[in-house]
């Protein structure tokens, strides 16, 4: 196992966002983390990736322990976050050049990297733009090429093609299953998109209420519930769609800074 939690539980004073959940992912595998929004999906990316500390239970990833070994961690994972982590002030090229110095990744092997995956998503003639000039879904671009810049064991996504038109998404993922294949990284993603998770993961947990209430492969959880879809699964298994807690999240965004204010 590559990824291993036993029992995780964080809460922020009396709110418990993850509720002692346990999943293992298998090196090489395709994992998806589906929840509603404010489920603890990415909570639990926050935790797995050396952000948070977990109030209880135990995390491996790639054979160290997040809360002793960080620095061990984060060389064993690429990243692209929800929330914007560019830097606005400098380039398309500056961003992912200052990304392989911190991995010390050769600068031979950097510039040839750097132009491969700034042609991959597209970006090349753009490399010696400023980010603050590019549109979301170039931005979201952009982000993908640095989490695989170095090479990682492990790329966590936390819905990494929000805002991307469908062309765009199709490109990323056939390029992501590409790299899984040949290079058998693990992929731990979270997404909205359903069909992408009923087309791409071969395991899916599905985590409410921050508890995981099913775990399997999609076709597992068709089964479980006696439906055709992965979406109709999912929505049978947590009892609404995803749209309905649109609001719900920067609520509970709200709750957990006056939680941190408060510490």
């Amino acid at each position: 196992m590559i990824i291993q939690a036993k029992q995780l539980t964080k809460k922020f004073k009396d709110f418990t966002a993850v509720d002692n959940i346990s999943f293992d992912v298998n090196k090489g595998e395709i994992f998806a983390f589906l929840g509603p929004n404010g489920a603890g999906k990415t909570t639990t990316i926050k935790m797995l990736t050396t952000l948070l500390t977990p109030t209880s239970g135990e995390i491996t990833i790639n054979g160290f322990d997040p809360t002793k070994r960080q620095d061990d961690v984060r060389r064993s994972f690429g990243i692209v976050f929800q929330d914007p982590s560019l830097d606005d002030e400098l380039t398309a090229y500056e961003n992912l050049e200052f990304h392989g110095v911190l991995y010390q990744v050769p600068t031979n092997i950097l510039k040839v990297r750097i132009k491969e995956l700034l042609e991959f998503v597209e970006l090349w003639d753009r490399k010696d733009h400023l980010v603050k000039t590019f549109s979301g879904g170039m931005k979201r671009r952009l982000e993908i090429a640095r989490g695989l810049l170095h090479h990682p064991k492990i790329f966590f996504l936390d819905e990494p093609t929000l805002g991307l038109d469908p062309q765009t998404r199709n490109h990323i993922w056939e390029y992501i299953k590409n790299l899984n294949s040949k290079e058998s990284i693990t992929i731990f993603f979270t997404t909205h998109y359903m069909e992408e998770a009923e087309r791409i993961a071969q395991k899916v947990a599905v985590i409410d209420h921050g508890k995981i209430i099913a775990q399997g492969t999609p076709e597992e959880l068709k089964q479980k519930t006696h439906k055709n879809s992965l979406e109709d699964a999912f929505l049978s298994l947590t009892g609404r769609a995803i749209r309905e807690e649109e609001a719900n999240n920067a609520d509970m965004m709200r709750i957990h800074r006056r939680m941190w204010v408060r510490r």
